[in-house]
């Protein structure tokens, strides 16, 4: 049995590693041959292990396909649509935008997918279960395509979600009714506990909305490795489930139980009930739902069939939570949740005698920080350096204290003043510990390590397990060695004369890194607006995830949000040698930059640098701090925002040609002159914008003169980040196209 469902389950996880989904007919090929090899051979095991591989992998494709086809259809891509629907879910409110799920939706324009995601600036109160008539830009699912960064499309993929939009108006068409608004009316009540310090970390423990939380407390939480405290994970489910089938056990071991009732059944029947429960005030989103089967499942296995072993059970929930969601690989914390279990089965299954508590949870602790070290560096996630004594605190007081009281409390509160003074007294430990975990971020703030080969992932996960094993074992110091092995940073391979490009794809702004064999230059910040800045989302994990852990230049072209908005979070979290501007900056930085200078040099490894500026120029955008890159006798000419009077400006310096040319200011109309292409006479031309640009970037003109001087456009948005070696005389290749099945290819040329 356990072969047949390791072969199951290898079916269903093959989805995530699919860089595009066959024919169908393929997996049905494969299962019918498969059949009749058994039929052929029955006694032989490897048939009935290829059935159960191609039942897997058939099932998971047609899953993954029937998401794919449901999206938006591509000639409704960026239109405005008046459509109807209900909302789902609990709307999270965030510095005036509102996010928010919307479900049966139709309109009279053609069919539209199942599940949508919403954004609303300055909306009306909504409310889980209203109808709503919205006039909504629709847009298929689609996101920045970056090394090491965070993967927006299959997140959407893997909620099933069909297209994206903001709201323009809308109007309400029916009150909210049923329990979704009772979860709503709930989550107000929670926020609007008189005396409660943390209402937002209260309505996350008890309905898994964590959209009332700060910034800063995710940043707290992710730095010491407890995010999974403070949102209705396995951990909740489990403790609660753990902590009813604990109360009828030790009501049996004290003789109080019922004769009449079998304690173990009841003990898990009640345990079940509880986590369904659970389930059912956090939503059933797509975490719970797989926490809840997960438990189910042990609680059978506790009940009736403990004889067949911890990994039976596991293996057994594992094929269960993927047959009714195969999508659900796509996401990290269904890797982590798994990996946790597994670890702690390893550890724990053979494991004889009573342990101490402290004793027990410590080494659970230590287990899951040092068995999950592979797999967070392989997910490309931070490492919180506090994480095992963050959790040996937070974990106990947490699980026995502060969840038990938030769910007493949000049961007790028809009940006159006992309900609020619970969740008041839950609030004011939650407190407590954010003050705590504040201190053990400021004292060892988060690590992220460079991105590893899949060589390396391999070493480090062989290592963690060595270093696992009982005491007394000779493998754990060479454990220990394959993890440094693993873990030791690759030394610079770039020769000299040598620059790597990398255009990145940051939306309707500009961020470009120039790395040399010794060096590093980031020319402009990426965009920054209210609830995502690209410093601390984008470049922080790309330049970690590369590798790079100093900034000798931050070069700033200008003072613009889409160019400048991430260099506070990067000044911030980074060291950086100079900073630079082609203007003074808006807002507050931690320092203030050294202002650019028109022609001066520089070499870094064989690579000259050059800063051109207009320095009478009449506004910002014009007095861009343009930067030329030379390498190998190859160039590249960076322009920020600069227009044609700029553009004018430019062409009475020598030296201008470059191979390689930055589309000043996005594509605009006012930019990109003949005579300033023809000057440049550039092989490729750069092109850096939003899909679907609310500006309109690039303007036909401006790309129909491109096409007439006969220079390709590399566009980010179509191609994702663009990366070259500058010197080789190589062609930019782009991202997009190179990941999995759910991302949305590039347009054919």
């Amino acid at each position: 049995m356990h072969k047949e469902l390791l072969a199951l389950c290898v079916g269903l996880l093959s989805l995530r590693f699919l860089p595009a989904l066959p024919d169908l007919y393929w997996p049905a090929a494969a299962l019918l041959l498969s059949l009749l090899l058994l039929g052929w051979w029955p006694a032989r095991p490897w048939a009935v292990l290829l059935v159960c591989l191609c039942l897997g992998s058939g099932w998971a494709v047609w899953q993954a396909q029937a998401v794919l086809d449901d999206r938006l259809a591509s000639a409704r891509d960026g239109q405005t649509l008046w459509l109807e629907g209900r909302i789902s879910g609990l709307p999270e409110h965030s510095e005036g935008v509102t996010r928010f799920y919307l479900e049966q939706a139709h309109s009279r324009r053609g069919p539209l997918p199942a599940r949508l995601r919403l954004s609303w600036h300055g909306a009306p109160a909504l409310m889980a279960g209203e109808q709503w008539r919205l006039a909504v830009n629709l847009k298929r699912p689609r996101g920045s395509i970056n090394p090491h960064g965070f993967d927006y499309e299959a997140w959407l993929t893997a909620r099933k979600i069909g297209a994206t939009g903001s709201v323009k108006q809308g109007e309400r068409l029916q009150a909210a009714e049923g329990v979704l608004a009772w979860r709503d009316r709930l989550r107000q009540r929670l926020l609007a506990v008189p005396a409660s310090e943390r209402a937002g970390a209260l309505a996350a423990l008890v309905l898994g909305d964590g959209s009332g939380m700060s910034e800063q407390d995710w940043k707290v939480l992710r730095a010491t490795g407890t995010t999974h405290l403070l949102v209705i994970s396995g951990q909740h489910v489990a403790m609660l489930a753990g902590l009813l089938y604990g109360l009828v056990a030790g009501l049996f071991r004290l003789g109080l139980w019922p004769q009449r009732w079998p304690w173990l059944p009841s003990a898990c029947l009640l345990a079940l009930g509880g986590a369904l429960a659970y389930g059912a005030l956090a939503g059933f989103e797509v975490p719970v739902r797989r926490a809840c089967l997960m438990t189910a499942i042990v609680l059978l296995w506790r009940w009736r069939y403990q004889h067949l072993g911890a990994g039976t059970a596991l293996l057994l929930a594992l094929a269960a939570v993927l047959l009714l969601d195969p999508l659900a690989s796509l996401q990290a914390g269904f890797w982590l949740s798994f990996a946790a279990v597994a670890l702690l089965v390893w550890c724990f299954a053979a494991r004889l005698g009573r342990a101490h508590p402290l004793g027990l949870l410590l080494q659970t602790q230590w287990v899951m920080t040092l068995g999950l070290l592979p797999l967070l560096l392989a997910l490309g996630l931070p490492l919180s350096v506090s994480a095992l004594l963050a959790n040996l605190l937070a974990v106990p007081w947490v699980s026995l204290g502060i969840v038990p009281l938030a769910l007493a409390g949000s049961l007790l509160l028809g009940v006159p003043r006992l309900g609020e003074a619970l969740l008041n007294l839950a609030g004011w430990q939650l407190q407590q510990l954010f003050l705590l975990l504040d201190g053990l971020a400021q004292r060892w703030p988060a690590w992220q390590g460079a991105a590893l080969p899949p060589w390396a992932v391999l070493l480090a996960l062989l290592g963690a397990l060595l270093m696992l094993l009982p005491r007394g074992v000779p493998l754990r110091l060479p454990g220990l060695l394959l993890l440094a092995v693993a873990l030791w940073p690759a030394a610079p391979t770039l020769p000299e004369q040598r620059a790597q490009i990398w255009v990145l794809d940051v939306g309707q702004g500009l961020a470009v890194l120039v790395r040399t064999r010794q060096h590093a230059l980031l020319y402009d910040a990426g965009p920054a607006a209210p609830g995502f800045d690209s410093g601390e989302k984008i470049l922080r994990p790309l330049l970690a995830g590369l590798g790079v852990r100093h900034l000798d230049l931050l070069l700033l072209s200008h003072a613009d949000r889409d160019h400048a908005g991430g260099a506070g979070a990067l000044l911030a979290g980074l060291s950086v040698g100079r900073l630079v501007s082609g203007e003074p900056l808006r807002g507050a930085l931690p320092r203030l930059p050294e202002a650019c200078r028109d022609g001066q040099q520089w070499q870094w490894d064989g690579v000259q640098f050059r800063t051109l500026q207009w320095q009478a120029a009449p506004n910002g955008n014009e007095a861009s701090c343009v930067l030329q890159v030379e390498a190998g006798g190859e160039r590249l000419l960076l322009t920020g925002d600069i227009g044609v009077a700029a553009e004018r400006e430019l062409l009475r310096r020598p030296g201008l040609q470059s191979d390689w040319l930055l589309v000043p200011h996005h594509g605009s109309r006012s930019s990109s002159s003949a005579a300033f292409i023809r000057a440049v006479a550039p092989r490729g031309a750069l092109l850096t914008r939003r899909w679907l640009s609310p500006y309109g970037h690039p303007h036909p003109q401006v790309v129909a003169r491109y096409q007439q001087l006969g220079v390709p456009l590399y566009d980010t948005a179509a191609q994702g980040a663009l990366h070259w070696v500058l010197g080789r005389g190589e062609v930019p290749r782009g991202l997009r196209g190179q990941g999995g099945f759910w991302q949305e290819k590039p347009p054919a040329d």
